[in-house]
């Protein structure tokens, strides 16, 4: 997949969270949401392999994750994010609700409200990763 795959895909997988939460399906809502945020981030490592250059093998093979934490190192975005951080409480709040997203929330029962949140925490204008990943992308 590439970078534009992963954009789209990121934009979808939130797009479906979103209508399964408004649904009343919070788990898979969950699910979705933190998996969008895995996308906008494999798209910011795609971002940074050139044309027609050899892939690092460690950087490819350590990109295979569904470690968010993981994914923000390898795209080299940790730095910047701590700025932001430092600048925006409400962004450190979004982050850590979303830093408890792993891929095995897929088999986990959410509530209605920790779903909710965690949405908000990835799309929302004002202090959502996703806005701000998009800036990377």
């Amino acid at each position: 997949m590439n970078r534009a795959g992963f954009q789209q895909l990121a934009e979808l997988r939130l797009k479906e969270a979103r209508a399964l939460l408004d649904a009343g399906f919070p788990d898979g809502a969950y699910y979705l949401a933190g998996y969008a945020v895995e996308c906008a981030l494999k798209a910011c490592i795609a971002k940074k392999t050139q044309l027609h250059d050899f892939p690092d093998k460690k950087l490819a093979n350590d990109s295979h994750t569904h470690n968010l934490k993981e994914l923000l190192r390898l795209a080299e975005l940790n730095t910047e994010l701590d700025t932001v951080i430092a600048a925006d409480t409400g962004m450190a709040s979004a982050l850590d609700k979303i830093q408890d997203w792993s891929e095995t929330s897929r088999y986990q029962r959410k509530a209605t409200q920790d779903a909710a949140s965690l949405l908000k925490a990835v799309e929302d204008q004002l202090g959502g990763l996703l806005p701000w990943i998009r800036l990377h992308w």
